[in-house]
């Protein structure tokens, strides 16, 4: 049984970074097969390339996430990633939440994320709604733009 003891936090180490990207190889590179040179990017050079976030359970990492600034006025999150031991518990929100609530924190008005396809429905419980025409291909796999307003 999984004790929920879940904290969410923003990456300020390289080690915390290091337990970000472990998960991300995990889920996208290994579980869905996406290239691992298409994976990882800039972004994921150091901390503070970007803002990286992780939910951690009693010491340990279990998802990771991050988003990065758009444009002026709009954020984008990428990366978002749950551990198979612990789907469909709620993670996937609780980081996304965390994300936006900083992301308000800071005064920039919407989110906009590239989803999976098969996660739109996810994404659409949460306020976000699709606004790409045409699902594209991303890394092999489709998605759709989405976006929310925060303010």
């Amino acid at each position: 049984m999984i004790a929920l003891t879940i904290e969410a936090i923003a990456v300020t180490s390289d080690e915390q970074l290091k337990q970000g990207l472990q998960i991300r190889m995990e889920v996208f590179v290994k579980e869905q097969q996406v290239p691992a040179d298409l994976e990882l990017d800039e972004f994921d050079a150091s901390w503070d390339a970007c803002r990286h976030y992780l939910l951690v359970d009693d010491g340990r990492a279990v998802a990771a996430a991050r988003y990065r600034m758009y444009d002026e006025e709009t954020a984008k999150l990428q990366r978002i990633a749950v551990l198979a031991s612990h789907r469909g518990l709620g993670l996937g929100r609780t980081i996304i939440e965390a994300m936006e609530a900083d992301i308000r924190q800071r005064g920039i008005g919407a989110v906009i994320l590239d989803a999976q396809t098969q996660a739109e429905p996810f994404y659409a419980k949460l306020g976000y709604v699709t606004i790409s025409e045409e699902p594209f291909l991303d890394a092999g796999i489709w998605h759709v733009r989405m976006k929310k307003t925060l303010i």
